[in-house]
């Protein structure tokens, strides 16, 4: 039973609008593939009560970002528009939750092959865990990663670590800068 539970790890704010909540639910962990995603809640008998207002979330259709499978954890990125994705930021530590899923089919993943990944703002966080099993499975990864302003780029080593070349674009001047020779 204690693999079916999840509680939050850890919650970290990425850009001014993004959050990851990484969670520790061992067997959704184990079960991911790349490109499946999550349904996360929390206990609306746990939630924190404000001014007599209960602040229950509805269920949130999130990316599976990554997963570690030995530690159990499993990471989901939040885009915050108001209501239950904004109260993800004001999820604590050991914090009992609902997580559903993985659910979506996955990516298919061929060995060998070139590919082209291309993400924007949020949709960035899918493509972290299908770039790496991309080149797990020997294929080249060029991917380009697009965002409306410099403050939006996140998690710059992952999208690293997913491709062997990233092109950074931006709406915003002067624009992003690598961090390492392509």
């Amino acid at each position: 039973a204690a693999q079916l539970l999840a509680t939050v790890h850890k919650v970290e704010r990425l850009t001014p609008t993004i959050v990851e909540v990484t969670l520790h639910a061992p067997l959704a962990a184990r079960k991911f593939q790349p490109g499946q995603f999550y349904r996360l809640q929390n206990y609306e008998s746990l939630a924190e009560t404000v001014e007599g207002t209960r602040l229950a979330m509805e269920g949130l259709a999130l990316t599976g970002a990554w997963v570690d499978r030995e530690q159990g954890l499993v990471s989901t990125i939040v885009l915050e528009m108001g209501g239950s994705s904004d109260l993800c930021a004001t999820m604590k530590p050991g914090e009992r939750v609902v997580l559903m899923g993985p659910t979506g089919a996955p990516t298919e993943i061929e060995p060998g092959e070139n590919v082209v990944l291309v993400g924007g703002g949020l949709g960035n966080a899918v493509l972290f865990s299908i770039g790496q099993a991309f080149r797990a499975a020997g294929s080249k990864v060029l991917y380009f990663a697009g965002y409306k302003k410099m403050i939006d780029r996140y998690k710059v080593e992952e999208i690293e670590a997913a491709a062997h070349v990233v092109v950074w674009c931006c709406d915003e001047g002067p624009g992003l800068t690598p961090k390492r020779p392509q």
